[in-house]
């Protein structure tokens, strides 16, 4: 079975944010719902300022905070090491939101900061929080998976496109855009990124191309002082990239 692993190229990556709206799109998220992050800051002191970014998924980690401290075990990791959210158990206590150290994890029940209230316009008629016209197709969704468009009260976040990665052919390295066997399993992120940023395969495998990533460029893991073991690795051209905060940029 895949260990599923995604490798960013920060020497690659523009800044353009389509992986944001790739999956927006693919996973029918709520503005502000940002599953794929750009977060964008500044470097230097004036006039020697330059604009940065970081790309910030959810980190898929390998001793995940969020599922040791949930109560009811809605927050699980399956075989292939994804973490998820089954929405059926889910009690919208944002413990997860608390102990995640990236900040990936999003509660959508508040009042929007931006009108229109896209809820109210596309309201569902069961317990969901929304049913847009362009919704994921119902065979899609499961509530089990935390896939497709939440119920009111629970925590969303970031799957790894699992609806797509796990119908993928047994024993394969590499999820591939430009591989015609493994391009529509290939999570939406990855497939839309104009530089070819991105990269998605089984770090167990060490003929995958992540793999092989990994070691040439020396690709590094966020925040590793947490012990989370993230499945997301940066190639940064040499050390850890920095990671914009409330308080300040941190090493990671």
């Amino acid at each position: 079975m895949a260990n599923w692993g995604m490798v960013i190229d920060l020497e690659t990556c523009t800044g353009c944010q389509a992986c944001t709206t790739a999956c927006t799109m693919e996973n029918t998220r709520l503005p502000g719902e940002s599953w794929q992050d750009v977060l964008f800051y500044h470097e230097g002191t004036y006039p020697h300022v330059n604009l940065s970014w970081l790309p910030r998924p959810c980190m898929q980690c390998e001793n995940p905070s969020c599922v040791y401290v949930c109560p009811t075990e809605a927050t699980w990791q399956t075989d292939d090491g994804v973490v998820l959210v089954d929405w059926d158990k889910c009690i919208g206590c944002k413990y997860c939101m608390i102990a995640c150290p990236y900040g990936v994890r999003f509660y959508m029940d508040e009042r929007p900061l931006m009108e229109p209230n896209l809820k109210e316009i596309f309201a569902a008629s069961d317990d969901r929080l929304w049913n847009p016209p362009y919704a994921m197709p119902e065979e899609r969704q499961d509530r089990k998976l935390g896939i497709g468009i939440q119920p009111r009260s629970v925590v969303s976040k970031c799957t790894f496109c699992y609806h797509k990665i796990s119908q993928a052919p047994e024993g394969v390295a590499d999820l591939d855009e430009d591989d015609p066997a493994t391009k529509e399993y290939t999570p939406a992120c990855v497939r839309v990124c104009p530089p070819k940023a991105r990269f998605f395969g089984d770090l167990d495998n060490p003929e995958s191309n992540v793999n092989r990533l990994i070691a040439d460029k020396g690709g590094v893991r966020l925040k590793e002082e947490t012990g989370n073991r993230p499945k997301v690795y940066y190639l940064s051209g040499g050390g850890s990239p920095k990671v914009p905060g409330t308080r300040g940029r941190s090493e990671a």
